[in-house]
């Protein structure tokens, strides 16, 4: 019944979050007809919403539209984890701490209160701008699946610009450590490895022991290591580190990105604890069962695998090498299919729209492309042939700032304004011309 509680009183949350900034929109000169709020099913037993709203161009748009990408729901937080109340706002020493200051109601605000700073202005788009907040981005991603394929109606667009990605971040002394423009994210799949057994009496043990199986395929999955792979946005992101790192790692990002087989030079950038996950597929288990009763022999020993597949991997392929680490004796099954989605392009004009915004207010700091390990709503997008850029504008303290999804999540309060003019600019040179 709590459960059931918790997600009446968070539909209700996200129902009144969309709803407000519809009325937002609309008193600031937005048609009615161009602003839905989307009530919808998110997971199982979940009730969510969405915002989609159309700035259309003024007159006959030569582009198709602009979509840009935030999500207005947040992870949970226990309040007695906490420094102070994560779900009451609060200003503090130079940052905004809260649930969701970073991760990402920020992108919220700074997109919103841009595109109100921009109408206000007299700015008159040459192509549409079509905004699309969702409110399941942390659990099912439905909202972005929806405004992929039975919304597409309202969302079609020639790119997306995405608030969850992206974003820069500085040293304790105040150096720019780079802005990162992400264009490529992995893809989550996970996979059961399973081993039965006809069981019988523990005082009686068998030499296949299911447990025992399914340990030894776990151990060879922790010593497996998946081909490294380079495409365009890695190579990019690897020659930016290389000039950054003066030891050992750089000088192996060096003879990666000059050789991409070779295969030591990847493994030592994967055993950074900076790299983790940047050079290849990685796979881990995460869930573990097995056995029904203290006397018996287990009859069924499972686990649950999830892997983050570079983009453009083939899951078949990656299905097959599973089963092949994973040995004769055990079984292995999808889950959770994977939603295959190929890095996007470097695009020029968005390059330039980010580095000049970004230089605007740092001058010289590097602009590296990025890939993420996680996933965000863009790869519903990158899936169905729209291309997606990660182009926050936000930034914060490494290492003392990174908190997202953490205890006392916060952003520095200059970051802020800083993201809502760097949103304001990108928007301007991408949509005015």
């Amino acid at each position: 019944m709590e459960n059931r509680s918790n997600e009446r009183r968070r539909f209700r949350v996200l129902l009144t979050m969309a709803q407000y900034l519809a009325d937002t929109f609309k008193a600031a000169g937005w048609a009615e007809s161009d602003i839905h709020v989307l009530p919808h099913q998110g997971g199982p037993g979940d009730q969510t919403a969405s915002l989609i709203v159309r700035w259309p161009a003024a007159g006959k748009a030569p582009k198709k539209p602009i979509l840009l990408l935030a999500h207005m729901d947040v992870v949970e937080a226990k309040a007695e984890d906490w420094s102070t109340d994560p779900f009451k706002f609060l200003e503090k020493d130079g940052y905004f701490y809260g649930r969701g200051t970073s991760d990402d109601k920020q992108g919220v605000t700074a997109v919103t209160a841009a595109l109100l700073k921009l109408r206000a202005s007299g700015f008159k788009p040459k192509r549409d701008l079509v905004v699309l907040f969702t409110g399941d981005e942390e659990t099912e991603g439905r909202g972005a699946q929806l405004g992929a394929t039975e919304w597409r109606k309202w969302t079609d667009a020639e790119f997306a610009l995405n608030a969850d990605a992206g974003g820069g971040s500085f040293d304790r002394q105040g150096r720019a450590l780079g802005f990162g423009l992400q264009t490529a994210e992995k893809q989550y799949v996970s996979f059961h490895f399973s081993v039965r057994n006809p069981g019988g009496h523990s005082s009686r043990p068998r030499p296949d022991n299911a447990i025992y199986q399914l340990a030894d395929a776990l151990k060879r999955l922790e010593a497996h290591r998946f081909t490294p792979v380079l495409n365009e946005t890695t190579r990019a992101y690897f020659t930016a580190r290389a000039k950054m790192e003066a030891g050992a790692l750089g000088q192996a990002m060096r003879r990666w990105v000059a050789d991409p087989a070779d295969g030591a030079a990847a493994d030592a950038i994967e055993a950074s604890e900076l790299e983790v996950g940047m050079t290849r597929t990685r796979c881990v288990a995460t869930r573990l069962e097995g056995g029904h009763a203290d006397n018996a022999l287990p009859q069924l020993a499972r686990a649950t695998v999830n892997c983050r597949m570079m983009p453009g991997s083939d899951p078949k392929a990656l299905e097959a090498e599973l089963k092949q680490v994973a040995g004769p004796h055990v079984a292995v099954t999808v889950s959770d299919p994977p939603n295959p989605a190929p890095a996007s392009p470097l695009r020029a004009d968005v390059v330039k729209a980010y580095t000049d915004s970004v230089h605007k207010r740092f001058p010289g700091a590097p602009i590296v492309p990025s890939m993420s390990t996680g996933a965000t709503d863009g790869l519903f997008f990158r899936a169905a042939g729209i291309p997606v850029y990660g182009v926050e504008g936000s930034w914060g303290i490494s290492p003392d700032d990174e908190r997202a999804h953490g205890k006392d999540e916060r952003l520095p309060v200059k970051a802020l304004y800083d993201n809502v003019d760097h949103w304001h600019d990108m928007i301007r040179a991408l949509a005015g011309k």
